[in-house]
């Protein structure tokens, strides 16, 4: 049986106090030995210098990182044109999303679904990359049906996908189930849960609302109920989220890949808790 594999999520930093922060916080998690870390892209491409300058930095220091490259309200010749500068810079891992529109921008771009770009990058650069895709347990937000969300995620597969990061989530359930039914569509990449730290209970829900993250009735319960006692809600979390995550790879789950927000400490003492 293979080895499960460890990765991590930063977002590129706007600021210089949170590009030292950031670098303070690899410091502390490229110890641990991660297989790669992942850095966001903006709705729109926003954030298209900061994930390259982060990239770059980081594949200096040693760990393969993917750049998000999210397609919506773009073009082929942009696309184009950031898959080259990725290449000539030497990054052979990427997550192809479709993305979400930016506020006020009304057309939708040359690229309506992820298996689109998915299959552009395949087109454009052959096997250069290592591709990963997103993925929804509990099902996207926008999905029409849950079988049509299912099918568009067998879809990006198809079109030359090679593995699958989830939306995190926090009924292990959902996430097998998901697995077992993409499954029967023929898909057998692996597909990583995501897996959020609970540090800050309005964070953690006003996230969950955004992206369609289910946080079970007694979840939210116990966190609201430690009101603005900090101590006790990181704690809370690191009991829940370490449960989710043994039982996930006790079960199969071929790794884990950890949303660190850019901090350190909550990622660190789930790994400490689970022994990795």
């Amino acid at each position: 049986m293979t080895q499960p594999s460890f990765s991590f999520e930063f977002f590129p930093p706007k600021t210089a106090d949170g590009a030292e922060k950031l670098r303070a916080t690899r410091q502390q998690l490229f110890p641990l030995g991660p297989k790669f870390v992942s850095v966001t892209f903006g709705a729109g491409g926003s954030t298209q210098r900061g994930t390259l300058d982060t990239v770059i930095e980081i594949q200096r220091e040693g760990v393969d990182a993917a750049p998000h490259l999210s397609c919506v309200g773009s073009t082929r010749e942009n696309i184009r044109d950031i898959l080259g500068t990725y290449r000539d810079h030497g990054i052979r891992h990427i997550v192809a999303l479709r993305g979400d529109l930016p506020s006020g921008m009304g057309e939708i771009g040359e690229f309506r679904y992820a298996s689109e770009l998915v299959e552009f990058i395949r087109a454009e650069t052959g096997d250069w990359f290592h591709i990963e895709v997103a993925a929804y347990p509990e099902y996207h937000p926008q999905a029409k049906s849950p079988r049509l969300d299912l099918e568009h995620f067998a879809n990006k597969v198809k079109a030359g996908a090679n593995a699958a990061i989830t939306q995190y989530f926090f009924n292990a359930d959902a996430y097998f189930r998901f697995v077992d039914d993409v499954s029967r569509l023929g898909v057998n990449v692996p597909i990583v849960p995501g897996i959020m730290p609970i540090t800050n209970y309005s964070q953690m829900m006003r996230f969950s609302e955004m992206c369609g993250a289910e946080v079970p009735r007694w979840i939210a319960k116990r966190l609201e109920g430690f009101g603005d006692d900090r101590e006790s809600i990181r704690a809370f979390g690191l009991d829940v989220v370490s449960a989710l995550c043994e039982r996930l790879l006790r079960e199969g789950a071929p790794g884990l890949h950890f949303y660190t927000l850019n901090a350190a400490s909550a990622t660190k003492a789930m790994w400490q808790r689970l022994g990795l």
